[in-house]
């Protein structure tokens, strides 16, 4: 059986240059504006896993991440890959080079409230290229992680004020799952 409001139009309430707010019968959602899409690298190199660290808007504060971008922002690059746009953005945020890339799949962060998915690609083989940080004013802060201690870091950047990015739960995952 289907739920109400399936088969409703959908309808542009507002539309931004990267943002689009849609309604769909009693629905309220967001997408991205002109069909851009998102990279997610989880970069794990000897036993470590590289994050970023950056200042977000919408929280007013910093949050602990994996680093990703959007695919296709820009009429330069609007029909560019997962794989080249995550090659692109693991070396402007972090600052390594990958040797090998896994395509783990799309998924959706919060499908009840945002239609944008991601696709998840497993990066190893790393070789520090650059210092990494992010284009101008991105302001970006690497860290490199052993996975044995990620549980510890990331308590420790809570207590910080940090917020963690729900992608993290990945890394939890064997600590949420042993109880």
């Amino acid at each position: 059986m289907m739920p109400p409001d399936h088969d409703a139009p959908e309808e542009i309430a507002w539309q931004g240059d990267w943002i689009t707010a849609k309604t769909r019968g009693r629905w309220e959602y967001v997408s991205r504006a002109r069909g851009i899409r998102a990279a997610v690298i989880l970069p794990i190199d000897n036993g470590d896993v590289i994050l970023v660290e950056q200042y977000r808007i919408p929280l007013s504060r910093n949050c602990l991440e994996l680093p990703a971008g959007l695919v296709g922002d820009s009429h330069e690059n609007g029909d560019e890959s997962a794989d080249l746009a995550a090659t692109r953005e693991l070396e402007e945020e972090t600052g390594y080079h990958a040797e090998h890339w896994e395509n783990c799949g799309e998924f959706f962060s919060s499908p009840g409230m945002v239609s944008e998915s991601f696709t998840l690609l497993k990066a190893t083989g790393l070789k520090k290229v650059s210092e990494g940080g992010g284009v101008e004013g991105e302001n970006i802060t690497v860290h490199r992680v052993p996975l044995t201690n990620i549980r510890e870091f990331i308590t420790e950047k809570r207590k910080d004020n940090v917020a963690i990015d729900v992608k993290l739960l990945l890394l939890l995952a064997p600590y949420l799952l042993s109880k």
